[in-house]
């Protein structure tokens, strides 16, 4: 079942046809580990992050096109929330849309994201969420014409992403 499909839904929503199977209700899956779910109050989200990241990840902010970390790397490695380090996305699913975010074609795992039907700014979107604490990561959108397995491009903020790379995960 494609995520944008039944676009009246405001709960989260399938994940898209092209999944992998991993996750669990416990917490999501990070390197074949799984991580407990992150709960805590505001206040601690605002302690523990930047101010630009607590509006991103936490109010479901965005940061200003071609601004960001990683818009532009090519680095090898995985990208990990920000906020709580659950495994995201990898290098491999990476691509250039030149759109000055961060674009992948799919989630490391589909157990590590979940999809919210967004309507804000007088849109239909879907927002892409850390499965494991909840925070803001941007959105995915179908059907751009990207020459990619999937026909999908998320379009992640920089501010809400890690990026380990394989150099240091060898280490």
């Amino acid at each position: 079942m494609s995520i944008f499909s039944n676009r009246t839904k405001v709960t989260p929503v399938a994940a898209p046809a092209a999944e992998n199977a991993a996750g669990s209700a416990a917490g999501s899956v990070a390197g074949g580990v799984a991580n407990p779910p992150a709960e805590k109050s505001d206040e601690q989200w605002r302690q523990e992050l930047t101010p630009e990241e607590y509006r991103v990840l936490r109010e479901a902010g965005t940061e200003r096109p071609y601004t960001g970390e990683y818009w532009d790397t090519h680095t090898e490695g995985v990208y990990q929330c920000r906020a709580c380090g659950t495994e995201l996305f990898t290098s491999k699913e990476k691509f250039d849309s030149h759109c000055g975010w961060p674009s992948f074609w799919a989630p490391l795992a589909e157990g590590n994201v979940k999809y919210i039907h967004d309507r804000t700014l007088g849109m239909e979107r879907v927002e892409v969420r850390c499965g494991n604490c909840d925070s803001h990561l941007g959105h995915v959108f179908e059907g751009e014409g990207y020459g990619t397995p999937t026909d999908q491009r998320y379009c992640i903020n920089s501010v809400s992403l890690k990026l380990v790379s394989a150099d240091d995960a060898a280490e």
